[in-house]
């Protein structure tokens, strides 16, 4: 049943190739501010899409000499194959990133990677996605939703059980970018540890959360660790932060709607205590 998914999920992503507009950020410039061990073995930063990968991806690049960061391109199952060396060459190990979904090629070429998995509440990741989907920097051929133009508990709907040959499902997105890797040598990270442990640096918890998150990946945990998280974790560094998006749709709520999360847990039985949430 999973190959069948990833084949159906493949292709949904040929028929659906959106464009993202982010603003870019300076972080290159910061890290030039501390001083910065090399990567013994390379690092691979994989999420579920919009789970909070680019917090994680900034925090992480604070601490790898920027030379060694694989900027080509956010890696996905379409453009894997220009992007293996990232993976493969041992000579130059990279810190790389992107929505990269359970098969036999990814699982043999993250053998010898350190390979972090960022999962997110399923309930918060469907508000997330209508944020993302409906604001200006995501155009793809959804345009004629925006705008207030569908309800938005049919559009929240939309994220929970996709748009026929447009749009995946959350089950599937789930089953094919999260679900799968569980029981690898995949270290999972749930995005609302990452969110508190950045709100509260000084507290002994954060410490030891940083630490095995930096050790896990083969980096060395620096004395500056908090400064380096602070820059990383701007979030006007982010171009994909809810604040940053340009979205012109007040209708969003801050919560899930109960019955939004009974459909969610209808869609996906199972999916959220999997994860570990409650």
């Amino acid at each position: 049943m999973r190959r069948a998914l990833a084949r159906r999920f493949n292709l949904y992503r040929k028929s659906f190739m959106p464009r993202i507009i982010a603003k870019p950020d300076n972080l290159d410039d910061k890290n030039s501010n501390f001083s910065q061990e090399r990567l013994k073995l390379s690092v691979f930063l994989n999420s579920v899409p919009k789970s909070g990968t680019h917090l994680l991806k900034n925090i992480m690049r604070m601490f790898v000499p920027v030379n060694q960061q694989h900027k080509d391109d956010f890696i996905q199952f379409p453009n894997l194959k220009e992007n293996r060396h990232a993976f493969l060459d041992k000579k130059n190990p990279v810190l790389s990133w992107g929505h990269l979904l359970f098969a036999d090629t990814p699982s043999l070429l993250l053998k010898d990677v350190k390979h972090v998995l960022l999962v997110r509440d399923p309930y918060d990741w469907v508000l997330a996605r209508a944020r993302f989907f409906l604001s200006e920097n995501f155009q793809a051929n959804l345009e004629h939703l925006k705008s207030g133009r569908v309800p938005m508990d049919d559009f929240l709907n939309m994220m929970i059980f996709g748009i026929y040959n447009k749009v995946p499902t959350m089950e599937e997105i789930y089953t094919n970018n999260a679900v799968s890797w569980m029981g690898t040598s995949a270290k999972v990270l749930k995005y609302e540890d990452l969110v508190s442990h950045v709100k509260n640096l000084e507290a002994a918890s954060s410490e030891v959360f940083f630490k095995d998150l930096l050790k896990h990946c083969g980096i060395k945990f620096p004395e500056d660790w908090k400064e380096r998280v602070k820059i990383g974790a701007d979030r006007s560094q982010s171009g994909t932060a809810r604040e940053n998006l340009d979205l012109d749709n007040p209708d969003i709520p801050n919560e899930l709607p109960e019955t939004q999360k009974r459909l969610v847990d209808y869609a996906a039985p199972g999916l959220r205590q999997l994860l570990g949430y409650n």
